[in-house]
């Protein structure tokens, strides 16, 4: 986590303080230009600029400055395009700390009335919760030092997370209203609420506590409790806002899973909590998709009629390999080896997974209840019959 390497709780109360801007009701560009304004006052930068790339990632969509007076601006002239080293970082998102930018091979050189830019610190801006990026937050021109040092480049990642986030909240809510959802409007507002607003709303809670904290080690650990909230935050958000598209959108494993929990939420007796991360539809093969969806219609079928539960929460996870994760909140498996229908069905889980050079664990969860863990690798081998 970059916060563990900021060692003053001064400018980790600033950093606090403009990721809670996230939860305001303000306009992305003001909370960006908020974002870099405060990233060149705690790094010490002369200069800084905030891109952010099209939905196509072909382009700037934006390009904020820090540093610049009106003057120096109009001197510039159009903004830049994404040449030199500004377009490296675009092609290859990695934090890039220069001593001198014009001695980079990539340096495109400066327009006439361009001031002169010698330190640069350049980040890439995404959020943890997925691969995609955003653009790049820039500072050039340490103040009072010749190059920008472990910790600028700590709090410049910090920042350029909380922009992350600040833009990949704004394109959610934009998709949200393009949706035609008017006759789904009651349930979308209500697991808005329920599974996101309340996490949001405990995120500022615990974050404003943090800035109450005297000891540094105990506030770094609040914050990364609360950057691993906002992860799993986005996650919810996205899969809530995927279900309202489900029906403009081509079919999938992930379309799939959502029909089958709506399918089996008669015999539930309520709608079973889906989540996903990572790249399902463009990784997953058929095959593998084909068995996921057979294990997933045994494991709810299971819940419904022998777990006695009251909540069903379902995550799939791909990254090198899927791992499909069913947890209820029901009686649990007896200690003694199932017999039946039941017993027969996680046998058959285990022979799938088996099958395909995969594991199934079943094991009791956190508070009461069962959660089965059914993972395979992503490989030539693991489609049936290699």
């Amino acid at each position: 986590m970059p916060y563990h390497r900021i060692a003053d709780p001064a400018k980790i109360r600033r950093l606090m303080d403009a990721v809670l801007m996230i939860e305001g009701d303000v306009d992305l560009p003001d909370l960006l230009r908020n974002i870099l304004a405060e990233a060149c006052s705690l790094v010490g930068a002369r200069y800084g600029a905030l891109g952010v790339l099209n939905e196509e990632r072909t382009g700037l969509d934006q390009f904020l400055t820090a540093g610049l007076s009106s003057a120096e601006e109009h001197a510039i002239g159009p903004r830049p395009t994404g040449r030199g080293v500004l377009g490296l970082l675009i092609t290859d998102p990695q934090t890039l700390r220069l001593d001198d930018l014009r001695t980079h091979p990539d340096s495109y050189g400066f327009p006439e009335g361009h001031p002169v830019m010698t330190s640069f610190l350049g980040v890439p801006i995404r959020v943890r919760a997925s691969d995609e990026i955003f653009g790049n937050l820039y500072l050039t021109n340490k103040i009072d030092a010749g190059a920008f040092n472990d910790e600028d480049e700590a709090l410049a990642e910090s920042f350029a997370l909380a922009a992350g986030i600040a833009i990949e909240n704004t394109r959610l809510h934009e998709r949200v209203r393009m949706l035609s959802v008017l006759d789904d409007r009651e349930r979308i507002g209500r697991d808005l609420h329920d599974r996101v607003v309340q996490r949001l709303f405990a995120l500022g809670m615990g974050l404003q506590a943090a800035q109450r904290l005297s000891e540094l080690e105990v506030m770094r650990e609040r914050v990364s409790r609360c950057i691993d909230d906002v992860d799993a935050t986005i996650t919810e958000i996205r899969t809530t806002i995927f279900e309202l598209g489900t029906q403009a959108l081509p079919g999938g494993l992930r379309q799939g899973m959502l029909a089958m929990a709506h399918e089996l939420t008669p015999a539930l007796g309520f709608r079973p909590e889906l989540s996903f991360s990572g790249a399902i539809d463009n990784t997953v093969p058929q095959p593998v998709a084909d068995q996921l969806l057979a294990v997933l219609r045994e494991l709810l079928t299971n819940a419904a009629k022998h777990a006695n539960a009251h909540r069903v929460r379902v995550t799939l996870s791909v990254s090198d390999g899927v791992l499909l994760e069913v947890t209820d909140d029901g009686v649990g498996i007896p200690s003694s080896p199932p017999t039946g229908r039941h017993g027969f069905g996680l046998s058959n889980l285990r022979n799938r997974a088996k099958k395909m050079h995969g594991t199934m664990q079943v094991q009791p969860a956190d508070g009461g209840g069962t959660t089965v863990a059914w993972r395979v690798p992503l490989s030539p081998r693991s489609r049936p019959g290699s």
